[in-house]
């Protein structure tokens, strides 16, 4: 990294004051030589930040839009935040709304996007995107409003489209409160933290993509310098174990056979693999690849190329091996992508999305039809199915059912999974496949034997991982034995809170969620033998959490739990109970963690807060010492934090020492061990949300 110039104190100061020969130096001229000195020293210190400042935070802000302009919006994150810091931006924030939206960080975008629609000279753009992260974090009410605000701003926007937009917000709200008999389980077993998807039957296995870290050994091969995926700043190619855009590996195929195991690809690369297709019998595959061209990485322009995804396939030989891989007759690398392969089960057409010009959106989805020649026809657009927005996924189940994903209809938010019937060759009206199928954030990749029960996909809240693997499970319609009705409560006021978030998460399950009424009130069916948490989201407030059970419950019951939010205010204190410290040490007991922990969660539950953390001592020891202590003390809580997941950026640290007791024992006071305790102590206040 470049350095910035340091002002050497010798430099400036080294020559001194000259004094006329024989002259007596009193100690009074030599403190005003000091004072004068000491000014100066001031001045010139104030005036080098003054100045270095801005161009500090230009640089990080340069360095920044390196990253991003590379797709590695991991590192371009961290700059963004410390240039925001140092001067509050419009660039910055839509930098940090859009790196947070493209790695799934929904929370943060929408905080960020709110930020950056209200700033002066904002673009329209970004209010349309606050109202898509909004409803991303199923804020439908707001996000309605912001959708609105958005369509009387922009006069490109046709009514066709803001009808969609009002009409998938009004539209999720009925669907979370009437939601459809459809148990949603978490396969843990093939998720890992990082992203898994694209799970299909293969036999009694199953195979699917992932991009957890765990290299195959014939991929920890030397990268040739002459054909990199992406150039970065350093003049290094791409580390083979890490893609900059998640900071995860790169996908590879696995497969669940008792254990989970890498799949044979029959096809070697440092990057992309999956995911995948078969035929029904097992014996043809088709999966996207992602292959490094041999032209230059850079256009005639002089623009760093954009590389496409591929799909290639294979067949069984008769040893029972996969034959070396074919590439897909219309894969055109440096014009567009094609992708998300779907084979029909007799292997005779090829279902695909792609950008490929000539579409009616983002990605399309278009099938190819085999000739007698065992050459594939041209492609043709499914113009019944595809939108102005991007289809995704295609598949279909045993009865002839058509499985896809789709941003472009009327759906909860991100992508939606919809089904449609094929009859004769025509494809039915798509149907949303609804809540809890359905999420407010992206649901995809649903394949299904069945139509009772399929595979998907979903970077819903409360998975193990940036996206997980889930299985949906038809459940036949039926009374249940307990409800749960609640209202939520102002904490202070005591007063209805209308159209909360209200999330109730069944132990070991993904959260169900819906969105009180105008009187704060809501309610849920529960299964038996369950416990759950109950906790809220809204604006500018925080909540509890409840804990309920109908374990041991044996006859219908109605269980009310009422839910209390508390307001955010700025600057005040708040102390985290039970954080102490041994004397004169700054490690975190034991007895601390669980009070801590509480407020990982209220940071996680609320990601558009910052905080400043506060560390404080007793009297016991010098001023300075207990100074250092608080510091190290206050620093300890933040990387207590910062190892759970809380980005850094949004914590300030700050000792205190023993300026501020909260009892009698001042400096020469006796006090016993259990006051002095009561000093030593940590608490934490919001500065900015």
């Amino acid at each position: 990294m470049r350095r910035l110039l340091e002002l050497s104190p010798t430099s400036v100061f080294g020559a001194g004051l000259k004094v006329k020969k024989g002259l007596r130096i009193t100690s009074e001229s030599r403190l005003k030589v000091f004072e004068l000195r000491l000014s100066i020293k001031v001045l010139l210190i104030l005036l080098f930040l003054a100045f270095s400042q801005p161009a500090n935070a230009q640089y990080v802000i340069k360095e920044a839009d390196t990253k991003y302009e590379l797709f590695d919006y991991k590192e371009a994150i961290g700059l963004y935040e410390q240039a925001y810091k140092k001067k509050q931006t419009l660039h910055a924030a839509e930098r940090l709304a859009s790196c947070y939206s493209l790695v799934q960080n929904y929370k943060e975008a929408e905080y960020w996007y709110g930020i950056a629609a209200f700033l002066p000279g904002s673009a329209p753009l970004n209010l349309f995107n606050y109202a898509r992260s909004l409803q991303s974090n199923a804020k439908y009410i707001k996000a309605r409003d912001m959708f609105m605000k958005y369509g009387s701003l922009d006069d490109k926007v046709t009514p066709e489209q803001k009808n969609v937009w009002i009409l998938s917000c009004d539209s999720a709200l009925m669907w979370m409160n009437a939601p459809r008999h459809v148990a949603i389980e978490n396969l843990e077993a093939l998720n890992t933290p990082k992203s898994d998807w694209g799970a299909v039957a293969y036999g009694r296995d199953v195979v699917f993509a992932s991009d957890r870290m765990d290299m195959p050994d014939y991929l920890n091969v030397t990268q040739k310098e002459n054909h990199p995926f992406l150039t970065f700043d350093d003049g290094h190619l791409p580390g083979k174990k890490n893609y900059g855009w998640t900071g995860n590996g790169y996908l590879r195929l696995y497969i669940q056979r008792g254990n989970i195991y890498y799949f044979p690809a029959p096809i070697k690369t440092g990057y992309h693999i999956g995911p995948a297709s078969f035929t029904a019998d097992g014996n043809e595959l088709y999966f996207t690849l992602t292959r490094i061209p041999k032209e230059n990485d850079y256009d005639e322009k002089g623009n760093l190329r954009t590389i496409n995804v591929e799909i290639y396939s294979s067949k069984k030989d008769s040893t029972g091996n996969w034959t070396p891989s074919v590439a897909f007759k219309y894969n055109k690398i440096n014009e567009y992508s094609v992708g998300d392969p779907y084979i029909s089960r007799d292997g005779k057409t090829l279902y695909f999305v792609s950008n490929m010009p000539g579409g009616k959106g983002g990605t399309d989805i278009y099938y190819c039809t085999k000739k007698a020649t065992g050459e594939w026809d041209n492609p043709v657009n499914l113009t019944e199915i595809n939108t102005n927005g991007n289809e995704r996924t295609p598949s279909f189940d045993s009865e002839n059912n058509f499985y896809f994903s789709s941003d472009g209809r009327i759906g909860m938010g991100g992508l939606d999974i919809f089904k449609s019937k094929v009859v004769n060759g025509n494809f039915l009206d798509p149907v949303n496949m609804g809540y809890p199928l359905n999420s407010p954030q992206d649901d995809f990749a649903y394949n299904s034997n069945n139509p009772d029960s399929g595979y998907f996909a979903s970077n819903r809240p409360g998975g193990l991982g940036s996206d997980d693997i889930y299985r949906a499970i038809a459940k036949k319609p039926q009374r249940f034995a307990f409800e749960l009705e609640g209202t939520a409560y102002d904490k202070q006021t005591k007063k209805p809170i209308a159209n909360a978030v209200i999330s109730l998460t069944k132990i070991g399950g993904p959260p169900l969620n819906v969105q009180a009424d105008s009187d704060g009130t809501f309610k849920f069916d529960l299964e038996t033998n369950s416990n759950y948490n109950l906790n809220g989201k809204k604006a500018n407030f925080r909540s509890e959490s409840v804990n309920l059970s109908t374990v041991n419950l044996t006859s219908p019951t109605l269980i009310k739990a009422d839910i209390y939010f508390e307001k955010i205010v700025l600057n005040e204190e708040i102390v985290l109970a039970n954080i102490y410290y041994d004397f004169d040490l700054f490690n975190i007991r034991q007895d601390a963690a669980k009070e801590l922990n509480k407020l990982v969660k209220i940071l996680n539950d609320n990601p558009a807060i910052f905080i400043e953390l506060g560390s404080h001592t007793d009297s016991r020891g010098s001023d300075q010492y207990n100074q250092w202590l608080s510091e190290k003390r206050a620093n300890s809580v933040v990387r207590y934090l910062i190892d759970r997941g809380i980005n850094q950026n949004r914590i300030l640290a700050k000792g205190y020492g023993k300026t501020q007791l909260l009892n009698r024992c001042d400096d020469g006071i006796k006090c016993t061990e259990a006051e002095q305790e009561l000093n030593r102590r940590t608490e934490f206040k919001i500065i900015k949300q």
